[in-house]
């Protein structure tokens, strides 16, 4: 009787519970499928605007594709009409319009774009060299006969043969002999100056172990197949080239850098636009930190804009992958890098 007793008690006391429990849990599930369908929501939202922002960034790829196909048309026509200086003008403008667009573009259409506006300097600075004036041909007078009973003058001695055609040119190189440069030297110290450079395109190839200084404003730069050089490079208006060099430090300032097939070179830029690397490994970037008298004019002569540069943005067309860095180059850290150059 005792047990029964205390049972029904036991009972007595848990049924005015019973509601409450079914109350609370009758809130907790609301709220619950609250949270789900607020974070659903979210998800869906998220999804919208990503649609979005992708849909953007397609019109703005269409555009400004078809801005550089209507630019590179008038450069072409320009070059067709014989007008090169308005043509070079019409591709700085090409070039500036490529450098603010690339965050708009994918990498293929950035590096067709990067190939079209070398291919045209090419052929505005052959364009150039073809409609410069020859010099005029002059008869010299003829020394008056040796006197009688004098020596008879010595036979010249015969001129060696001319050497054999050089490698073809680099990529975005015009053909035929470059307007400015040096070529072939080993272990020594080559400079040039504002005057040889203004506006010039230039060509470094085939150098070892030599060290270059050009203090001006060049048009373009290209480094062909060098070794062990150090090359210092006042602000270069357009592109620089670098193709099949290994062990050379390059301090450049421009608005385009390409560098293909080289390795183990360090360099020191000032890039208005992303630097782009193929074929390379062993490259290492830091901010450009030559001087010399005058560089300011030459950067203003330039058009570089000195408060602008992407040192630390490189593309590199041989990795794809977007969550992982590319190995074929790197930054080099502060304790390394070079500020006396003198």
């Amino acid at each position: 009787m005792e047990a029964a007793g205390e049972a029904a008690a036991a009972a007595a006391l848990a049924a005015p519970l019973q509601p409450e429990v079914a109350a609370a849990a009758a809130v907790v599930l609301p709220e619950r499928l609250q949270r789900r369908e607020a974070e659903r929501q979210q998800g869906v939202e998220r999804q919208r605007q990503k649609k979005e922002a992708q849909v953007v960034k397609e019109e703005q790829s269409e555009f400004v594709v078809a801005a550089l196909a209507r630019e590179r048309e008038a450069v072409e026509a320009l070059l067709a009409a014989g007008l090169p200086e308005e043509a070079a003008a019409r591709l700085q403008g090409l070039q500036r319009l490529l450098t603010e667009s690339v965050r708009f573009l994918p990498p293929y259409e950035v590096r067709q774009g990067q190939e079209a506006v070398a291919r045209l300097q090419g052929e505005v600075a052959a364009r150039r060299r073809q409609l410069r004036p020859k010099k005029k041909f002059a008869f010299r007078a003829l020394k008056k006969e040796a006197a009688a009973g004098s020596d008879p003058r010595p036979a010249e001695p015969a001129r060696p043969a001319a050497p054999g055609p050089a490698p073809g040119p680099a990529e975005g190189e015009a053909s035929g002999p470059p307007l400015c440069g040096f070529s072939g030297a080993e272990d020594e110290d080559l400079e040039l100056g504002p005057a040889e450079l203004l506006q010039r395109d230039v060509v470094l190839s085939q150098l070892r172990r030599c060290r270059v200084r050009l203090r001006g404003n060049a048009n373009t730069l290209r480094v062909r197949d060098c070794r062990g050089c150090t090359v210092l490079c006042g602000p270069v208006s357009t592109s620089v080239l670098v193709d099949g060099c290994s062990d050379c430090l390059l301090v450049l300032a421009c608005q385009q850098l390409r560098t293909h097939r080289t390795r183990d070179c360090r360099f020191y830029v000032q890039v208005t636009s992303r630097a782009v690397i193929e074929g390379c490994a062993s490259i290492s970037f830091a901010p450009y930190t030559w001087s010399y008298p005058g560089i300011e004019r030459d950067f203003e002569s330039s058009g570089l804009d000195r408060n602008r540069n992407n040192w630390n943005l490189v593309d590199d067309f041989d990795w794809l992958a977007t969550d992982k860095p590319s190995p074929n180059w790197s930054l080099i850290s502060e304790q390394e890098r070079i500020s006396c150059w003198d």
